[in-house]
């Protein structure tokens, strides 16, 4: 695994818009407040060119457009780590035009984005052997004051901070909004890990891997499908599947389980961590989101840690896609430490 060199003093971040640009509100104002704190953090700002579009379907801009301002940024020598705008609904159409094999040959550099950006993080590590950052995007960096999720997230890609341990409470209902599009977090609802495991202690070795299960699914059995070849080179080490999950309801979540289990997409899997579903609480003809998941997964016989601080009801541990990690998970304390040297 290639791991990019952390973010220095001074150092200059790069924001692209692979999926949606900052051109509506609450985004343009968080965006703005965004590139104003780290500029007085003392970073530098390289801002790609359709990080205010809005003339894509689902993302900023046409597809080759999104593409290759991706491509181009990340092996610039301009910036130092890139951030993503936002997320978006169909950043899967951009990567006909990602030069992959550029990005390959590139010195690594770390990219940082989720939902939508699952299409690149996963990429980016499958094909590329790079990793990559799983977390907020740039807007969420505009919120005053910033939770201690987006402190780490910094910390992460500074290289300070490689262990999480999630957070005491979840955001159920945002106040962010078109007049208030500087809200922080509206944490409310108690983190409460639902665990299904043979011990009362898990504890669980492996490749951090995955995203939002939106993208993932539909990534299958293209030609962006290398999750065989990364299970073949990393089959000592195993993986430690993370998944969540946007517009999803509980049996999609079930048919999108069902098909990455037969794809043998889980062969070398050693554990999960879901994170709770933006369908948070639904049930559908009696299944709720719990035997959504584990009716599917427990035939692999591994640990599956459900509603941890992933995806999209914050806040969100970042975790690095790619990454050597230990996992202990006891009651409701979790810990994820993150290795950069293997």
């Amino acid at each position: 695994m290639r791991y990019p060199d952390f973010l220095n003093d001074n150092g200059i971040i790069g924001f692209v818009a692979p999926s949606f640009g900052c051109n509506t509100e609450p985004y343009y104002t968080a965006f703005k407040n965004a590139l104003l704190v780290l500029k007085k953090k003392g970073y530098q700002i390289d801002l790609g060119p359709n990080c205010f579009e809005g003339k894509g379907i689902g993302i900023s801009n046409t597809p080759r457009r999104c593409g290759e301002e991706f491509s181009e940024y990340y092996c610039s020598d301009e910036n130092d780590v890139l951030l993503s705008c936002g997320g978006g609904e169909l950043m899967c159409e951009i990567l006909d035009y990602v030069d992959f094999e550029k990005i390959k040959m590139n010195r690594p550099k770390w990219f940082m984005g989720y939902s939508d950006n699952t299409n690149l993080t996963f990429l980016l590590t499958t094909i590329c052997d790079v990793a990559s950052i799983y977390g907020p995007c740039a807007t969420t960096f505009g919120m005053e004051p910033w939770h201690l999720a987006i402190e780490d997230s910094e910390k992460l890609l500074r290289g300070e901070k490689l262990t999480v341990t999630g957070y005491e409470r979840w955001e159920r209902e945002s106040k962010k909004d078109e007049e208030h599009p500087l809200m922080p977090y509206h944490v409310t609802e108690k983190r409460i890990l639902k665990v299904f495991a043979k011990e009362e202690y898990v504890a669980i070795k492996g490749r951090l891997l995955g995203g939002c299960m939106d993208c993932l699914r539909n990534l299958i059995g293209t030609r962006y499908d290398y999750v065989a070849e990364f299970n073949r080179k990393y089959h000592n080490d195993g993986v430690i599947w993370y998944l969540e999950s946007c517009d999803l309801n509980v049996m999609d979540i079930r048919r999108a389980l069902w098909q990455m289990l037969h794809a043998g997409w889980f062969e070398n899997a050693k554990g999960f961590l879901i994170g709770r579903p933006y369908h948070y609480g639904e049930e559908v003809m009696g299944l709720d989101q719990y035997h959504a998941v584990y009716d599917i997964l427990h035939i692999l016989d591994v640990p599956v840690v459900m509603d941890v601080d992933l995806g999209h009801l914050p806040p969100m541990m970042p975790l690095i896609n790619g990454a050597y990690s230990l996992v202990n998970v006891r009651g409701n304390d979790i810990q994820i430490e993150m290795r950069t040297d293997v």
